[in-house]
Protein backbone atom coordinates (compact mmCIF):
# COMPACT_ATOMS: atom_id res chain seq x y z
CA UNK A 1 0.00 0.00 0.00
CA UNK A 2 1.53 3.50 -1.14
CA UNK A 3 1.71 5.77 1.58
CA UNK A 4 0.07 9.74 1.02
CA UNK A 5 3.01 12.10 0.76
CA UNK A 6 2.22 15.18 2.85
CA UNK A 7 0.82 17.96 1.53
CA UNK A 8 3.18 20.97 0.17
CA UNK A 9 2.14 24.59 0.87
CA UNK A 10 3.53 27.08 -1.63
CA UNK A 11 3.33 30.31 -0.72
CA UNK A 12 2.68 32.84 -2.51
CA UNK A 13 3.10 36.45 -0.62
CA UNK A 14 5.98 39.04 -1.77
CA UNK A 15 9.69 38.00 -0.57
CA UNK A 16 10.18 38.60 2.79
CA UNK A 17 6.40 37.95 3.68
CA UNK A 18 6.57 34.46 2.11
CA UNK A 19 9.30 33.35 3.75
CA UNK A 20 7.84 34.25 7.27
CA UNK A 21 5.07 32.83 6.86
CA UNK A 22 7.03 29.13 5.75
CA UNK A 23 8.84 29.73 8.70
CA UNK A 24 5.45 29.53 10.60
CA UNK A 25 3.99 26.73 8.70
CA UNK A 26 7.30 24.70 9.20
CA UNK A 27 6.80 25.43 12.93
CA UNK A 28 3.44 24.05 12.44
CA UNK A 29 4.84 20.34 11.15
CA UNK A 30 2.97 21.94 7.52
CA UNK A 31 5.78 21.09 4.38
CA UNK A 32 6.07 24.70 2.45
CA UNK A 33 8.03 26.76 0.55
CA UNK A 34 7.79 30.10 -1.45
CA UNK A 35 6.91 30.98 -4.24
CA UNK A 36 6.20 34.77 -4.49
CA UNK A 37 3.78 36.10 -7.25
CA UNK A 38 4.16 39.59 -6.18
CA UNK A 39 6.97 42.36 -6.40
CA UNK A 40 7.31 45.17 -4.11
CA UNK A 41 9.27 48.21 -4.72
CA UNK A 42 9.56 51.07 -2.56
CA UNK A 43 8.10 54.75 -4.73
CA UNK A 44 10.41 56.30 -6.21
CA UNK A 45 9.03 58.44 -8.73
CA UNK A 46 9.73 62.35 -8.40
CA UNK A 47 6.00 62.93 -7.65
CA UNK A 48 5.68 59.59 -5.38
CA UNK A 49 9.08 61.10 -3.26
CA UNK A 50 7.29 64.85 -3.19
CA UNK A 51 3.41 63.27 -1.89
CA UNK A 52 5.61 61.45 0.76
CA UNK A 53 7.75 64.12 2.22
CA UNK A 54 4.63 66.60 1.56
CA UNK A 55 2.40 63.95 3.73
CA UNK A 56 4.99 63.67 6.61
CA UNK A 57 5.29 67.67 7.06
CA UNK A 58 1.34 67.75 7.22
CA UNK A 59 0.64 64.71 9.01
CA UNK A 60 -0.34 66.65 12.09
CA UNK A 61 -3.49 67.95 9.98
CA UNK A 62 -5.09 64.09 9.71
CA UNK A 63 -7.44 62.81 12.13
CA UNK A 64 -6.34 59.06 11.02
CA UNK A 65 -3.91 57.25 8.95
CA UNK A 66 -4.72 53.89 7.76
CA UNK A 67 -2.19 52.01 6.01
CA UNK A 68 -3.22 49.02 3.73
CA UNK A 69 -0.03 46.66 4.75
CA UNK A 70 2.89 45.94 6.49
CA UNK A 71 4.56 47.14 3.43
CA UNK A 72 2.80 50.58 3.40
CA UNK A 73 4.01 51.05 7.19
CA UNK A 74 7.42 50.71 6.59
CA UNK A 75 7.49 52.57 3.04
CA UNK A 76 5.80 55.28 5.14
CA UNK A 77 8.49 55.36 7.79
CA UNK A 78 11.10 54.55 5.65
CA UNK A 79 10.43 57.67 3.61
CA UNK A 80 10.94 59.72 6.76
CA UNK A 81 13.95 58.94 8.20
CA UNK A 82 15.35 59.83 4.93
CA UNK A 83 13.41 63.18 4.37
CA UNK A 84 15.04 63.62 8.18
CA UNK A 85 18.07 63.17 7.66
CA UNK A 86 18.38 66.05 5.16
CA UNK A 87 17.53 68.32 7.74
CA UNK A 88 20.02 71.04 8.90
CA UNK A 89 21.02 70.08 12.67
CA UNK A 90 20.20 66.50 12.17
CA UNK A 91 22.38 63.98 14.04
CA UNK A 92 21.59 60.04 14.01
CA UNK A 93 22.66 59.84 17.72
CA UNK A 94 19.63 61.25 18.38
CA UNK A 95 17.68 58.82 16.58
CA UNK A 96 18.77 55.51 17.54
CA UNK A 97 16.64 54.03 19.94
CA UNK A 98 13.46 55.35 18.43
CA UNK A 99 12.63 54.26 14.56
CA UNK A 100 10.24 57.12 14.54
CA UNK A 101 12.53 60.11 13.29
CA UNK A 102 10.66 63.14 15.06
CA UNK A 103 7.75 63.01 16.84
CA UNK A 104 4.78 61.71 16.39
CA UNK A 105 1.07 63.46 16.14
CA UNK A 106 -0.67 62.85 19.65
CA UNK A 107 -4.26 63.13 18.56
CA UNK A 108 -3.86 61.37 15.38
CA UNK A 109 -5.32 57.78 15.07
CA UNK A 110 -3.17 54.98 13.20
CA UNK A 111 -5.14 52.52 11.57
CA UNK A 112 -4.66 48.76 10.65
CA UNK A 113 -6.76 46.26 8.34
CA UNK A 114 -4.97 42.88 10.30
CA UNK A 115 -2.45 42.26 13.58
CA UNK A 116 0.54 41.88 10.59
CA UNK A 117 -0.22 45.56 9.82
CA UNK A 118 -0.83 46.78 13.77
CA UNK A 119 2.93 45.15 14.76
CA UNK A 120 4.82 47.05 12.01
CA UNK A 121 3.41 49.53 13.22
CA UNK A 122 4.46 48.94 17.19
CA UNK A 123 7.76 47.80 15.46
CA UNK A 124 8.09 51.32 13.57
CA UNK A 125 7.33 52.99 17.04
CA UNK A 126 3.62 53.96 17.00
CA UNK A 127 2.10 53.50 20.44
CA UNK A 128 -0.33 51.12 20.20
CA UNK A 129 -2.78 52.92 22.61
CA UNK A 130 -3.03 55.24 19.28
CA UNK A 131 -3.69 52.23 16.86
CA UNK A 132 -7.14 51.05 15.61
CA UNK A 133 -7.95 47.70 13.93
CA UNK A 134 -10.23 44.41 14.21
CA UNK A 135 -10.45 42.10 17.08
CA UNK A 136 -7.48 39.79 16.81
CA UNK A 137 -10.48 36.89 16.81
CA UNK A 138 -12.53 39.07 13.82
CA UNK A 139 -13.74 37.05 11.25
CA UNK A 140 -11.90 38.62 8.90
CA UNK A 141 -8.86 40.94 8.54
CA UNK A 142 -10.39 43.81 6.09
CA UNK A 143 -11.38 47.59 5.22
CA UNK A 144 -14.91 45.87 6.50
CA UNK A 145 -14.05 44.65 9.50
CA UNK A 146 -11.58 47.96 10.58
CA UNK A 147 -14.50 50.03 9.62
CA UNK A 148 -16.59 48.24 11.74
CA UNK A 149 -14.55 49.18 14.91
CA UNK A 150 -14.35 52.84 13.39
CA UNK A 151 -16.98 53.65 11.71
CA UNK A 152 -19.63 54.95 14.18
CA UNK A 153 -17.08 58.19 15.17
CA UNK A 154 -17.61 61.31 14.42
CA UNK A 155 -15.43 61.55 10.92
CA UNK A 156 -17.61 64.86 9.66
CA UNK A 157 -15.22 67.81 8.23
CA UNK A 158 -12.57 65.63 9.32
CA UNK A 159 -9.31 64.71 7.32
CA UNK A 160 -8.04 60.96 6.41
CA UNK A 161 -4.92 59.93 5.00
CA UNK A 162 -4.83 55.98 3.28
CA UNK A 163 -0.76 54.81 2.68
CA UNK A 164 -0.93 51.95 0.06
CA UNK A 165 0.50 51.02 -3.14
CA UNK A 166 -0.67 50.30 -6.92
CA UNK A 167 -0.06 47.87 -8.72
CA UNK A 168 1.70 48.32 -12.25
CA UNK A 169 0.12 46.71 -15.23
CA UNK A 170 1.71 46.39 -18.53
CA UNK A 171 0.71 49.94 -19.58
CA UNK A 172 2.47 51.54 -16.28
CA UNK A 173 -0.67 52.52 -14.79
CA UNK A 174 -1.17 52.25 -11.31
CA UNK A 175 -4.29 50.42 -9.83
CA UNK A 176 -5.98 50.90 -6.29
CA UNK A 177 -7.69 48.15 -4.28
CA UNK A 178 -11.31 47.48 -4.22
CA UNK A 179 -11.16 47.01 -0.57
CA UNK A 180 -9.05 50.38 -0.06
CA UNK A 181 -11.98 52.49 -2.33
CA UNK A 182 -14.82 50.87 -0.88
CA UNK A 183 -13.43 52.13 2.53
CA UNK A 184 -12.68 55.66 1.26
CA UNK A 185 -16.44 55.85 0.54
CA UNK A 186 -17.22 54.93 3.97
CA UNK A 187 -15.48 57.69 4.87
CA UNK A 188 -16.52 60.17 2.54
CA UNK A 189 -19.99 59.02 2.94
CA UNK A 190 -19.57 60.11 6.70
CA UNK A 191 -18.30 63.56 5.67
CA UNK A 192 -14.38 62.92 5.46
CA UNK A 193 -12.10 64.69 3.56
CA UNK A 194 -10.09 61.83 2.34
CA UNK A 195 -6.08 61.68 0.61
CA UNK A 196 -4.92 58.75 -0.90
CA UNK A 197 -0.83 58.27 -0.91
CA UNK A 198 1.29 55.34 -2.64
CA UNK A 199 4.21 54.43 -1.18
CA UNK A 200 5.26 51.29 -2.84
CA UNK A 201 4.30 49.20 -5.97
CA UNK A 202 3.37 46.20 -7.00
CA UNK A 203 4.56 44.46 -10.13
CA UNK A 204 4.33 40.73 -11.16
CA UNK A 205 7.20 38.95 -10.81
CA UNK A 206 9.72 37.68 -13.86
CA UNK A 207 10.32 33.89 -12.87
CA UNK A 208 13.26 31.91 -13.53
CA UNK A 209 12.21 28.58 -15.19
CA UNK A 210 12.94 26.99 -12.61
CA UNK A 211 10.16 28.83 -10.82
CA UNK A 212 7.85 28.20 -13.81
CA UNK A 213 8.39 24.56 -13.87
CA UNK A 214 7.57 24.17 -9.85
CA UNK A 215 4.24 26.28 -10.86
CA UNK A 216 3.38 23.52 -13.54
CA UNK A 217 4.49 20.71 -11.64
CA UNK A 218 2.23 22.41 -8.56
CA UNK A 219 -1.19 22.80 -10.72
CA UNK A 220 -1.41 18.96 -10.37
CA UNK A 221 0.86 17.05 -7.86
CA UNK A 222 -1.80 17.68 -4.70
CA UNK A 223 0.29 20.88 -3.96
CA UNK A 224 -2.21 23.36 -2.05
CA UNK A 225 -1.64 27.92 -3.02
CA UNK A 226 -2.04 30.23 -0.34
CA UNK A 227 -3.21 32.66 -2.03
CA UNK A 228 -3.58 36.04 0.27
CA UNK A 229 -4.04 38.32 -2.71
CA UNK A 230 -6.20 38.32 -5.90
CA UNK A 231 -3.53 40.13 -7.54
CA UNK A 232 -1.25 37.04 -6.94
CA UNK A 233 -4.22 34.96 -8.54
CA UNK A 234 -4.10 36.92 -11.71
CA UNK A 235 -0.10 36.76 -12.10
CA UNK A 236 -0.12 33.42 -12.06
CA UNK A 237 -3.51 32.33 -14.03
CA UNK A 238 -1.66 34.78 -16.42
CA UNK A 239 1.13 32.26 -17.32
CA UNK A 240 0.80 30.69 -20.58
CA UNK A 241 -0.52 26.84 -21.27
CA UNK A 242 -1.42 26.01 -17.56
CA UNK A 243 -4.35 23.91 -16.37
CA UNK A 244 -5.62 24.47 -13.17
CA UNK A 245 -8.55 22.52 -12.74
CA UNK A 246 -6.60 19.92 -10.59
CA UNK A 247 -4.90 22.35 -8.79
CA UNK A 248 -6.01 22.91 -4.68
CA UNK A 249 -5.71 26.17 -2.91
CA UNK A 250 -6.74 28.26 0.46
CA UNK A 251 -7.50 31.59 -0.06
CA UNK A 252 -7.83 34.28 3.39
CA UNK A 253 -10.64 36.37 2.24
CA UNK A 254 -13.90 35.52 0.22
CA UNK A 255 -13.05 37.78 -2.71
CA UNK A 256 -10.05 36.30 -3.15
CA UNK A 257 -11.41 32.75 -3.18
CA UNK A 258 -13.67 33.99 -5.87
CA UNK A 259 -10.96 35.22 -8.31
CA UNK A 260 -9.67 31.79 -7.90
CA UNK A 261 -12.32 29.42 -8.62
CA UNK A 262 -12.67 32.30 -11.59
CA UNK A 263 -9.27 31.25 -12.60
CA UNK A 264 -10.26 27.66 -12.90
CA UNK A 265 -9.05 26.28 -10.19
CA UNK A 266 -10.34 22.86 -9.07
CA UNK A 267 -11.04 23.22 -5.23
CA UNK A 268 -10.73 26.34 -3.17
CA UNK A 269 -10.81 26.50 0.56
CA UNK A 270 -11.26 29.84 2.41
CA UNK A 271 -9.55 30.80 5.32
CA UNK A 272 -9.19 33.24 7.58
CA UNK A 273 -5.59 34.90 7.75
CA UNK A 274 -4.52 33.69 10.93
CA UNK A 275 -1.79 30.89 11.02
CA UNK A 276 -4.25 28.28 12.93
CA UNK A 277 -6.69 28.72 10.90
CA UNK A 278 -4.25 28.29 7.68
CA UNK A 279 -3.01 25.25 9.07
CA UNK A 280 -6.36 24.08 10.02
CA UNK A 281 -7.76 24.37 6.32
CA UNK A 282 -4.27 23.11 5.07
CA UNK A 283 -4.99 20.13 6.64
CA UNK A 284 -8.87 20.24 5.82
CA UNK A 285 -8.00 20.05 2.15
CA UNK A 286 -5.61 17.06 2.14
CA UNK A 287 -8.77 14.74 1.56
CA UNK A 288 -10.15 16.88 -1.17
CA UNK A 289 -9.42 16.47 -4.96
CA UNK A 290 -10.89 17.91 -7.61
Amino acid sequence: MSIPRPVRVIVTRPARDAQHWVQQLQQGGIEAEALPLIDIAPASSPSDLQALEQAWRTLDSYAACMFVSANAVECFFKANRAFIHKLPGYSASNNVANPVSGPLPAGLRWMAPGPGTVAALVAAGVPAAQIDAPAPDASQFDSQALWQVVGPRHWQGRRVLIVRGHSVGAAGEGVGAPGRDWLARQWEAAGAQVDFLAVYQRRAPRLTEAQLQRARAASSDGSVWLFSSSEAVANLAGLPAMDWRRARAVATHPRIAETARAAGWGVVVESRPALKDIEAAVRSIESVHP
